[in-house]
């Protein structure tokens, strides 16, 4: 079972995430999602745990609980969507190539 976990402290450590989750079963991976460019934690991250049963009585001890001085939301992950590439036309861009209102509108 694939765990997603919010609102996680900026100082939670995949370790420590691994740490919580392990008290209820096995835990497979525990990773806090962290920037890119930064490195610093985005507040979220996610825990597989491989028996799903073990899994939703983690869900529903920790869910709403406090750890390291945040109370933490946690459900069942959704599975990745399919992402659109960006170009023009695509996604929620409108058809203009994603600039508001008309930026390549000639004017005469």
């Amino acid at each position: 079972m694939n765990i997603y976990v919010s609102n996680l402290s900026w100082g939670t450590s995949s370790e420590s995430l691994q740490n919580l989750f392990a008290q209820f079963g096995e835990v497979s991976s525990a990773n806090v999602i962290t920037d890119r460019e930064t490195g610093r934690s985005r507040g979220f991250g996610f825990v597989e745990m491989p028996d799903d049963g073990e899994g939703q009585k983690a869900i529903d001890r920790i869910n709403g609980s406090e750890f390291e001085g945040k109370v933490l939301t946690v459900n069942v992950a959704r599975p990745k969507t399919e992402r659109s590439s960006g170009g023009y036309g695509g996604g929620n861009r409108g058809g203009n190539g994603g600039y508001g209102g008309g930026y390549n509108r000639r004017r005469y």
